[in-house]
């Protein structure tokens, strides 16, 4: 009986959802978190089958100063090709027919369990998207961090060390999301995002073999990320989070530090961001969004709120985004992340 408590919907958890008046009650998802990297991702179809596959010029050919009567050597440039694989995230819900038939609504009941299992599969994909590696765990994909996790990589320059060295570090993102940037990718020939699908009734079986019915829900997404140039995304790693939160961080300068990695970037003018003004220009404008966690977000307004300052540094400020008023730094969105941790490992 305690498995199925745990497992399966019984007539507990169906009197749980109602009110003092035997209706439906609004549910608060206390589990519920902020993960806006979600919405801002940019998703496309894989180019091979379930994985996709794109490739990079990783070397030059060399060229030389000409001279008459010399001819010219024949040189090349160099590719590499990578692949980024997908998985899938899923859950199933199974609702006895005979427990189905005491709920007079029984379209809102299990529209409250699909609430808890899109936020359970929501939650998930965001920590994969920026822990996840399917070094590690093969069925799974390759996130954020991993691509970005040694500071003598190749991407290396791409990382700036906060200095922390302790137990209690956590990062700062920005990623620019675009199809020539990063991207997130699904199996080619289905369907981007997550999918709710009604089974209906079905014969089902016991523990112990015997057979009943009942209701059945599966939920499945199918995922990948893929950061076709890492030039135009930058971490901010080993910010120490109990060093931050006593003043001792000066979490600016690294942001500034990273701003100025991104290759693309925009400059800012009088507080309005101005495209043209980075590497090579090609910066397209709402396309880069910073990503912190609440106590990050929390000690940048601090220090954005301080009207004692003497400093002039780059602080947060107010725009209006489609209609909807947002911080930025430099021109771009600052996102709430709960899944970015506080317990990150050193990145060396």
């Amino acid at each position: 009986m305690a498995t199925i408590g745990q497992k399966f919907l019984d007539l507990s958890d169906l009197y749980k959802g109602k009110d003092g008046s035997g209706q439906l009650a609004q549910i608060i998802n206390m589990l519920a978190q902020s993960n806006a990297m979600l919405p801002d991702m940019v998703t496309r179809e894989c180019n091979s089958g379930v994985d996709h596959k794109h490739t990079i010029m990783s070397g030059l050919p060399s060229v030389v100063w000409g001279q008459l009567y010399k001819g010219v050597p024949n040189s090349k440039s160099q590719r590499t090709q990578v692949k980024d694989v997908t998985g899938y995230v899923e859950g199933l819900s199974t609702v006895d027919s005979r427990l189905a038939e005491i709920e007079p609504d029984l379209g809102a009941f299990r529209l409250q369990e699909a609430q808890g299992f899109i936020e359970a599969l929501s939650q998930e994909m965001q920590r994969a998207i920026l822990y996840e590696s399917s070094d590690t765990a093969p069925e799974k994909i390759t996130g954020l961090a991993p691509r970005y996790s040694s500071l003598s990589a190749e991407n290396g320059s791409q990382i700036i060390d906060a200095g922390g060295t302790g137990s209690d570090n956590t990062s700062v993102w920005f990623v620019t999301w675009g199809a020539d940037a990063t991207h997130c990718i699904y199996p080619k020939g289905s369907t981007g995002g997550l999918i709710r699908e009604d089974h209906d009734q079905q014969r089902v079986l016991d523990g112990d073999g015997n057979p009943y019915y009942a209701l059945e829900e599966t939920f499945r997404w199918h995922n990948g990320l893929s950061v076709r140039d890492w030039r135009k995304n930058a971490r901010v790693a080993n910010i120490d989070v109990s060093d931050l939160q006593a003043g001792t961080v000066d979490i600016y300068k690294f942001l500034r530090k990273a701003y100025y990695k991104l290759h693309g970037k925009r400059t800012v003018d009088n507080g309005t961001a101005v495209p043209g003004g980075g590497m090579d220009g090609n910066f397209e404008p709402g396309n880069t969004v910073m990503y912190c966690n609440s106590d990050v977000f929390e000690a940048m307004d601090a220090a954005g709120t301080n009207a004692g300052a003497s400093d002039n540094f780059v602080r947060l400020r107010p725009m209006e985004i489609q209609g909807q008023e947002v911080m930025t730094y430099r021109g771009m969105p600052v996102r709430q992340v709960d899944q970015l941790l506080n317990t990150e490992a050193r990145v060396v």
